[in-house]
């Protein structure tokens, strides 16, 4: 599943709250046993946007030289 800064606003939200219900983004919900269950998943979305800010940030760039001949 492809997490969003959605999802992880939802479970910062419940953590606060302390709420073990979470509603994500694409309309699914989750009980969860405890806070530290709860808090794991945090850290696993957090490391996974974290990752693909890093990867979408990256960029290659080419570069073509022509040289005339006289």
């Amino acid at each position: 599943m492809a997490w969003t800064q959605e999802d992880l606003d939802a479970v910062d939200t419940a953590l606060k709250s302390n709420v073990r219900k979470v509603t994500f983004a694409d309309g699914r919900s989750t009980e969860y046993q405890n806070s530290g269950e709860l808090l794991s998943v945090r850290n696993t979305i957090k490391a996974e946007l974290d990752q693909a800010a890093v990867r979408g940030s990256r960029r290659t760039r080419s570069v073509v030289l022509r040289t005339l001949r006289r």
